[in-house]
């Protein structure tokens, strides 16, 4: 290799953030992650761990009825509200609206075009895998679609944390930007685990629409991080411009 290829293959590299770089070996382990689970799925191999979780978590002696107190139950039912189409729709919606008026019409647009084909691609995927819901103990809620991977976990982790990469993008103190990422993670993983404890999926259903989830967040963050201005290079062009405003 001559100096000057050696020079432009360093400048290529140097070009990539550490995070990106990172972040695009994450997406390469998370998809091998979920090929080899949805194998293991296919397969039947996790039965006996999903079966073993959901027992646990209901009372041996009534199944019908799940471990703790009868207001961690409301708690819950509430909390897995916060992965439905209704709250999840509005949500989008209102985040959009919010960015439309603040003149961030790209990441706007993006935001709402990243939830939306995410929560095709969960679809497209129950019906790939077409795996029925557990009959391990009875449903605390009514559910009628199929198991794998769980809508609300890939729907809300698609939600919460595209929405907490891409709005973080136009905040300019780190601090915002952390609460913003860590408020996703939060949300996406008690709306997964809730989904567990009414016993209407499998924790490995659960696990799949994370990673899927996350998977999907993270290819919406390159993507917006390579075509999209962050809010403090916005700033700073407007500042360097004499904009005042």
């Amino acid at each position: 290799m001559s100096e000057i290829q050696r020079r432009g293959f360093l400048a290529r590299l140097t070009a990539y953030e550490p995070l990106t770089l990172i972040t695009m070996a994450s997406v390469a382990g998370g998809l091998f992650v979920l090929q080899r689970l949805t194998s293991e799925v296919l397969e039947g191999e996790t039965f006996r761990f999903d079966e073993a979780i959901l027992l646990a978590l209901r009372q041996q002696g009534n199944l019908a009825v799940p471990i703790g107190p009868a207001w961690l139950t409301h708690a819950v039912d509430d909390i897995t509200s916060l992965g439905g189409v209704t709250v999840l729709t509005l949500l989008t919606v209102l985040i959009t609206v919010y960015l439309l008026l603040d003149r961030r019409w790209q990441i706007a647009l993006f935001v709402f075009s990243s939830v939306l084909t995410g929560w095709l691609a969960s679809t497209l995927l129950k019906i790939l895998v077409a795996r029925p819901r557990p009959d391990v103990v009875p449903h605390l809620v009514e559910v009628s679609d199929l198991s794998f991977p769980s809508g609300h976990a890939m729907v809300s982790a698609v939600t919460y944390l595209t929405l907490g990469a891409l709005v973080a993008r136009t905040q300019r103190y780190r601090s915002t930007r952390i609460f913003v990422m860590g408020a996703g993670v939060f949300l996406a993983v008690i709306v997964g685990l809730s989904r567990v404890y009414l016993g209407v999926h499998y924790p490995t259903d659960v696990f799949a629409g994370w990673c899927a989830g996350a998977l999907w967040a993270l290819g919406c963050w390159l993507i917006s991080k390579r075509f999209i201005p962050s809010r403090s290079s916005s700033d700073a062009a407007g500042t360097g411009n004499g904009d005042d405003r």
